[in-house]
């Protein structure tokens, strides 16, 4: 198929009926169907094919030239059934994590971590300020980030009476806007490692690959947006859009989701808790899970880095998904440890590691889902079409940064992965500066990595987005409508903003304009939705 506009609509048409029908599931599914029958001339039996194999190459690491039934079954035999690691770890690491929960559920160590914090995070505003710091200084990995703050901040968060909604949005931005301006991160050492790439090819020599990554945080200005926007709504309690109606129901019924949507991924309701659960807890397997993850990342970066590692090149190497399948069997252990030296509650552990394993399904359906319409967004060349249409068009080079955020943005929104459009829109922002104005390059690159964290924040099918609403417990659809009004308001304020750095190339003067309409924006959604708590 050649690149058209028409690749854009199976994300368009699971956005919508995400939107229509509050139904996830049948939404991405009818994506991924309408993108393979795209792909295919509308062929059903070669569609479902190449949905097959999709969803094999999930689980399984195979190849074949041409995809059928037969052919993808019979790579996967000859393969030995060999698993695809990083799908296949990150769906054990939400096993695991599930487990743990469970049973630091179970010892009441969730009960005991709520009680203590009440006595001492005595306001609504407190509860989310607190939440709002962690995911700033978790921010070696998004995933770790959503889905440990998540777990971390719940106990606290519900008895404020906080809505799920709400705490995956607290969750949602800080993960991926911290891990964008973070060197040391997952996210930092790849970024690093493209700007690299992109200067060699240029013959880029002003600036180190490192440097370059330093002086574009300032220049990441939806990235920074986004941070001091979820610090006011924390703080001024700023509910609007769906929103509001989640908070107002949460707070006069106690009532923290949609219980018309039914349960909640990670919902632990059928577990009995210990009436003798201490901090320690929960507090004892999370930082067992921190810990091992992070010695694991930098384990596994040492022993994937050529000569002489440093501190970039073990980040830039690190095996992410396997540290985190680690790190999470370290907190399993430790939090197994803390029950069975606890008196015997209402559930025993193994019916509790059963209700943490299913307690994850729902995540992991969306995730399946999410990954097979993904691959066929690839296939159709969305991302490439959107690139293209920078590449084609005559800009003005005032114009350019805010025309790569928007272009980046939507790139992202709609394959799904900031980092996917990382890999394709920075190349292509710095052969554009090459030719236009190489002054521009810094600028330009950090205007794509501000449209795609933009376009991850709106994607329903970003897996950012699904885990931070896996870690807050909150439905998936009431997570994405709930925080889409809140990313629109940053990206205005960033397009504005871009647009004066490309007219005046001052980074200072965009950040002022940047935190000026911050600044506007907050008294008037203040005077407008504000309230005491």
């Amino acid at each position: 198929m050649e690149l058209s506009i028409l690749s854009l609509v199976p994300p368009i048409l699971a956005l919508v009926m995400v939107i229509v029908t509050r139904r996830v599931l049948v939404s991405l599914g009818t994506g991924a169907i309408v993108g393979a029958l795209m792909l295919h001339n509308f062929n059903p039996l070669t569609a479902a094919a190449n949905i097959y194999g999709i969803v094999m190459g999930i689980i399984f690491d195979y190849e074949v030239e041409s995809v059928t039934f037969q052919s993808v079954t019979r790579a996967i035999i000859d393969e030995g059934f060999a698993i695809n690691t990083w799908e296949f770890f990150i769906i054990l690491f939400l096993l695991l994590l599930g487990m743990m929960a469970a049973l630091i559920t179970r010892s009441g160590g969730s009960r005991a971590f709520g009680e203590w914090a009440m006595q001492r995070v005595k306001t609504r505003v407190g509860a989310q300020i607190l939440t709002v710091v962690l995911g700033l200084i978790i921010f070696i990995d998004d995933y770790f980030n959503s889905l440990t703050v998540g777990n971390v901040s719940r106990p606290l968060t519900d008895r404020h009476r906080i809505s799920r909604a709400k705490l995956a949005y607290l969750v949602d931005s800080t993960a991926a806007p911290m891990c964008v301006i973070a060197p040391i991160s997952s996210w930092g050492a790849y970024i690093i490692a493209i700007i690299a790439g992109v200067f060699a090819t240029h013959s880029v020599t002003e600036y180190e690959a490192l440097q370059a990554f330093m002086l574009m945080v300032p220049m990441n200005i939806y990235a920074l947006v986004a941070i001091g926007l979820v610090l006011a709504v924390a703080w001024f309690n700023l509910d609007f859009g769906p929103m509001k109606a989640h908070e107002q129901r949460a707070m006069k019924t106690g009532e923290l989701f949609n219980i018309g949507l039914g349960a909640i991924p990670g919902s632990q309701e059928d577990i009995q808790a210990s009436d003798k659960g201490k901090v320690g807890d929960l507090v004892w397997p999370i930082i067992a899970l921190i810990v091992g993850t992070v010695f694991f990342m930098i384990t596994t970066g040492i022993q994937g880095t050529e000569g002489t590692a440093t501190l970039l090149t073990i980040f830039e190497n690190t095996d992410v998904a396997a540290a985190l399948v680690y790190g999470g069997l370290f907190g399993l252990a430790i939090a197994l440890l803390m029950n069975v030296f606890k008196p015997k509650s209402g559930t025993g552990i193994g019916p509790s590691l059963f209700v943490g394993m299913k307690s994850m399904l729902p995540a992991i359906y969306i995730l399946f889902f999410a990954w097979t319409l993904i691959s066929i967004i690839g296939d159709l060349g969305t991302g490439t079409y959107l690139a293209s249409l920078v590449e084609e068009a005559n800009l003005h080079p005032m114009f350019l940064p805010v025309i790569l955020f928007v272009i980046a943005g939507f790139a992202a929104f709609s394959t799904g992965t900031s980092w996917g459009t990382f890999g394709l829109l920075l190349p292509i922002a710095g052969e554009m500066a090459a030719v236009i104005d190489i002054t521009m390059i810094l600028p330009m690159m950090a205007a794509v990595l501000a449209g795609s964290i933009f376009g991850d924040h709106c994607s329903p099918i970003s897996d950012t987005t699904i885990l931070s609403s896996t870690g807050a417990g909150s439905h998936h659809i009431d997570h994405v409508v709930t925080q889409l009004p809140y990313a629109l308001v940053a990206a205005g304020i960033t397009m504005i903003s871009y647009v004066v750095l490309g007219m005046t190339t001052s980074v200072l003067l965009s950040l002022v304009v940047a935190f000026a309409l911050l600044f506007a924006t907050v008294v008037i959604l203040k005077r407008m939705y504000g309230k005491k708590a």
